[in-house]
């Protein structure tokens, strides 16, 4: 192997806020972890940083001057664009749901743990590389009336309302709809899941897909993952796949 072959470049990540310090705080600690981070101030700053630069990922802010973030993200969705991760301000719930139905890759919850946004920001990133010619994968679940999204991460219930999933309770959905009919035991769990880039341990699973049921089971009566007694979990109901 040549050992002076070039590393590839570094992704390029541009932090659109109008929080001066908030973005710089944000663009220090991504470039410390790999990253070239440009900031932007609103949608003018945005669009010319894009044209001088080759963007893969836009941290955006929901409440900007001029152009709001949810508009911009409309916009980037349309077409072959960067990824996009959306900051919704603390409990503002409507604005995440939002921001997933018009496209974004992720949300995260504003003020943002730091190290929980460059999680975010590699799985993302690690998704679109994995898609074939850096595309979204189109992979959609159907099941139950709910319609699972796995590129945008988006689960929408029966009623078309979108259903609000942490990473760790969409990968594992994502898995058993994978696995339709089998039984999965907690160690398979969670080797399936890291695939998925899910933050899930062992210790965990139970209470995640405590959580997940709850969720599905607000949307409907029927039960879709069912606990073996010693040997694990199982999805009943294998999804029609498009």
């Amino acid at each position: 192997m040549n050992s002076e072959a070039k590393a590839l470049p570094a992704p390029q990540i541009l932090v659109v806020d109008d929080d001066a310090d908030l973005s710089r705080h944000v663009a220090d600690y991504l470039g410390v972890n790999g990253y070239v981070v440009h900031t932007a101030a609103n949608a003018t700053d945005m669009e010319r940083v894009m044209g001088e630069q080759s963007i893969e990922l836009v941290v955006l802010d929901v409440m900007l001057p001029g152009e709001s973030g949810l508009d911009i993200c409309r916009r980037l969705a349309d077409g072959r664009g960067p990824a996009v991760i959306i900051l919704s301000a603390m409990g503002d719930e409507v604005d995440r749901i939002v921001g997933l139905e018009l496209g974004a890759d992720d949300y995260l919850a504003k003020p943002s743990n730091p190290r929980e946004l460059l999680a975010r920001v590699r799985a993302v990133l690690r998704r679109r590389e994995a898609a074939p010619s850096g595309k979204k994968t189109e992979r959609v679940h159907e099941f139950l009336g709910f319609r699972l999204d796995v590129a945008r991460r988006q689960l929408k219930a029966p009623s078309g309302v979108v259903v609000l999933l942490t990473p760790g309770e969409f990968s594992l959905l994502t898995a058993f709809l994978d696995h339709p009919g089998r039984i999965l035991s907690r160690d398979t769990l969670v080797e399936l899941v890291r695939g998925y880039d899910a933050d899930v341990f062992d210790r965990a699973i139970d209470v995640q897909i405590s959580r997940l049921r709850r969720k599905l089971h607000a949307h409907s009566d029927v039960e879709l993952i069912r606990t073996v007694r010693g040997a694990g979990y199982i999805c009943e109901l294998g999804p029609r796949r498009q």
